[in-house]
């Protein structure tokens, strides 16, 4: 492993950082330290860098934005990549949008609207990066990543880059393939349809007055906890158990969102994992239903 660090910190594969700790990189702000935090500057040294760990066996994961992710107590072993900017590349051709994997959903959202293109309104309040809405399948307002996306430039744990289509992804509610087979989305292509402009901006405004008035946007979380179970809604039974305002430590069900929780200021990983369980036993016991999480936990607990 030293050997690898000290290729990695050559400046040959962008910035590398030991021993970094991950809260300030998530929206939880929680999470112990990583043995190394890669940032690669181009797709180039992001591709090399693969090379590298997979030559030398060495374990890594990938992190966008840090949504959707619970970074345990202990941190990361191995090495956690970080797209940067390099993969912040957008471009329009007609009615399709071709963005890097590290280009923000939401931002993505606004700017395909800016140019008529409609398709895209329901990530208006989806946090995180193009990459991890694919890895996710993201969704809200009745749409979801399957139904726009066309195809997408994958690189694998070998450090081959290759072309996915839609249906390779194996889509289904919030899961993909890439759960299964990991893999690092460098670009994707979506098929939109044009629209007019005002209706769209419309909607977008619509979602997003919606969102400030019922989710707890201003306080450190990582959006939905759970996954809707077939027939239920997860905030809906969560907020009909009576657990609203349920807390372990500095972890919170939002009084506001019963399917958000959130970090009131020094919340642990461990912390948002018992309250988590101890949500999922109230619910099976009260209505024999299994809520299953949506969020990424890693690391060492």
């Amino acid at each position: 492993m030293q050997q690898v660090i000290s290729q990695l910190q050559s400046g040959s594969f962008g910035e590398c950082l030991l021993n970094e700790p991950l809260a300030p990189h998530t929206t939880w702000k929680i999470g112990g330290p990583a043995d190394v935090l890669l940032t690669p500057e181009s797709k180039a040294q992001l591709v090399d860098a693969v090379k590298l760990l997979y030559r030398h066996s060495v374990p890594w994961i990938v992190l966008g934005r840090g949504s959707n992710t619970l970074v345990a107590d202990k941190g990361i072993r191995g090495v956690v990549i970080k797209l940067g900017s390099a993969l912040e590349t957008l471009r329009f051709e007609g009615d399709t949008v071709i963005a890097g994997g590290a280009y923000s959903f939401i931002k993505l959202s606004v700017m395909a609207g800016k140019e008529g293109l409609t398709g895209l309104e329901f990530a208006g309040g989806i946090p995180g990066t193009v990459g991890g809405a694919i890895y996710m399948n993201a969704g809200a307002h009745g749409s979801d990543v399957s139904r726009i996306l066309k195809r997408a430039e994958v690189l694998l744990p070998t450090g081959e880059l290759v072309t996915m289509q839609q249906a390779d992804f194996e889509y289904a509610y919030r899961h993909s393939l890439l759960q299964r087979q990991p893999g690092i989305v460098t670009e994707a292509v979506f098929q939109l349809q044009f629209g007019d402009r005002k209706e769209i901006a419309g909607a977008m405004a619509s979602y997003k007055d919606r969102r400030l008035r019922t989710q707890p946007l201003p306080l450190a979380c990582a959006g939905s906890v759970f996954r809707n179970p077939e027939g239920h809604f997860a905030a809906k039974l969560i907020e009909e158990a009576g657990l609203k305002g349920c807390r372990v430590g500095g972890a919170e069900v939002s009084p506001l969102h019963a399917n958000f929780i959130v970090n009131t200021g020094k919340a642990t990983a461990h912390d948002v994992l018992t309250l988590i369980a101890k949500v999922q036993r109230t619910i099976a016991e009260t209505y024999g239903v299994t809520l299953v999480t949506e969020v990424l936990v890693v690391g060492e607990r």
